[in-house]
């Protein structure tokens, strides 16, 4: 249950304010959308991604180091925030 509430929470504050999230909004805020599509289309959207990153993750742990993908996912983190301050 301690490492189910982990991902949880880690999960959760990096979706906060994402860019996936503001997407959802849009849709939710137009008045001809039914909200309840628009949960049900972005939640399986969520759950579709999340399985490919299992997927993915399950694979790379044969071939990478766990150490290494911390390293490349900070990275690329990093280079991520770096392009949207340059590009602001």
């Amino acid at each position: 249950m301690k490492l189910f509430i982990t991902i949880f929470m880690t999960i959760l504050f990096a979706e906060l304010g994402d860019k996936t999230q503001l997407a959802t909004l849009l849709f939710a805020a137009d008045g001809d959308n039914p909200k309840v599509l628009v949960f049900f289309a972005s939640a399986t959207a969520l759950v579709t991604a999340s399985a490919i990153a299992v997927l993915l993750g399950k694979l790379l742990e044969s071939y990478v180091n766990p150490k290494y993908l911390a390293w490349i996912a900070g990275a690329g983190f990093i280079f991520i925030g770096a392009w949207t301050i340059i590009k602001a």
